[in-house]
């Protein structure tokens, strides 16, 4: 049983229809909110029911638009602003992280690049004055928590999150009021105020070390709250055996958040991209919305287990190393086919759903990056009593492993 967090919801989604089966459940169709004074209907079959939309989710996820793509910078000018960059962060002492969703050239210009708290960790290290952290706004955060000395500088400061904004501290703080005593365990894909307000920090590779490691040290009963992926959620569940013990599975809260880009990769994306490509190997994100239907196939024999492999942005990469001859669809933002590509040339990469771009990420370009170490603005900084409290959390994730 995996618990929902809602308080007095105050919208419905116009067509969040939850379609009941001996599998569990499964939601379709969002839409736009409502008044709760007039709830939608979901057709005539009596299996359907609407639900309250949790009014703490945002009541229209980001859609792509063609203005969120960055037109395509001329190969010359890649050229110039390549080699002007790095001028600059030579002349600034600076070390440049980009994420693996970034665009091709970001990377290319890159000191590093890898997952957030990768890229963090290696900020944390270097011997360097200034980081420019091509990523969105909280992972640049994480970077300043951790590398309080450094200047860590964003290249657009409205490159945001949807999975980070669906939680705010104060919507954490209300939530922990009504489980006094639980433990929170939050996605480092979080705000550093967030990340204030938590006991553990985790990642998609080691949630659930995280939650064993509470069970360890606390006890199997212990309440735990946790956020604020509910795919990455339902995953640990399933991966726990919690979804066969209801009595423990009671206590384990998950936040009713998501990614929009990985939540946009569908049950669907997997029967069309395995019927496509019957010889390769599924690599899923746990934040993808597929992840927990590839998990109800594998458990009821539907699908060859040695050919799903639920895996972090960075174990996607060593999978494919350890196999470079290998054909494999890809469950995650596009982006991450190039730093694959990169790594493993010969291998086969399919995208599970081609409409898996985040714009946020996208919005780092050559010229803004070039722009931010020029005049070196666009600085992240948290507070040092609030990133002091926020470390504390990423710390005992890290020695975790």
């Amino acid at each position: 049983m995996l618990t929902r967090f809602a308080l007095k919801p105050s919208v419905f989604v116009e067509k969040l229809c939850v379609h009941f089966n001996s599998d569990g459940i499964r939601a379709d169709h969002f839409g736009r909110g409502r008044p709760v004074s007039s709830p939608p209907t979901c057709g005539p079959g009596r299996d359907e029911v609407a639900l309250p939309y949790n009014r703490f989710m945002p009541t229209e996820l980001p859609v792509l638009q063609a203005s969120d793509v960055p037109p395509p910078l001329d190969p010359e000018l890649i050229k110039e602003l390549s080699v002007e960059i790095r001028e600059l962060a030579e002349e600034r002492n600076a070390i440049i992280l980009a994420h693996n969703y970034e665009l091709p050239e970001v990377q290319d210009v890159a000191d590093y690049i890898g997952d957030s708290l990768g890229l963090s960790r290696e900020a944390e290290k270097a011997d360097a004055e200034v980081v420019e952290f091509c990523g969105v706004h909280f992972m640049a955060e994480t970077a300043s928590i951790l590398s309080p000395e450094k200047k860590v500088l964003i290249p657009d400061l409205g490159a945001g999150c949807s999975l980070s904004d669906s939680i705010t501290a104060d919507q954490l703080r209300e939530w922990k009021a009504k489980f006094p005593g639980a433990m929170v365990v939050m996605y480092v894909n979080t705000s550093a105020e967030v990340k204030a307000e938590t006991d553990y920090c985790c990642t998609s590779s080691n949630a659930i070390k995280v939650i064993q490691h509470i069970w360890a040290e606390h006890g199997e009963d212990t309440e735990i709250l946790f956020g604020p992926d509910m795919w990455l959620g339902a995953f640990v569940e399933r991966a726990t055996g919690l979804k066969d013990d209801p009595e423990r599975a009671a206590r384990f809260h998950v936040w009713d958040g998501e990614c929009h880009v990985h939540a946009g990769i569908r049950p669907d994306d997997i029967a069309r991209t395995r019927a496509e490509n019957p010889d390769a190997e599924f690599l899923i994100h746990p934040e993808c919305g597929c992840s927990t239907q590839a998990m109800e196939y594998v458990a009821n024999g539907d699908i060859d287990p040695k050919g799903v492999h639920m895996l972090s942005t960075s174990g996607m990469i060593e999978h494919v190393r350890e196999n470079p001859e290998g054909e494999y669809i890809v469950a995650t933002e596009n982006g991450m086919l190039y730093p694959m590509r990169q790594a493993v040339p010969g291998a086969k990469l399919i995208e599970a759903n081609r409409m898996a771009y985040c714009k946020f990420m996208k919005m780092i370009t050559l010229p803004k990056l070039r722009d931010s170490l020029r005049d070196m603005k666009f600085e992240v900084k948290v507070d040092e009593a609030l990133a002091e409290k926020a470390r504390l959390p990423i710390e005992r994730m890290v020695s975790i492993g």
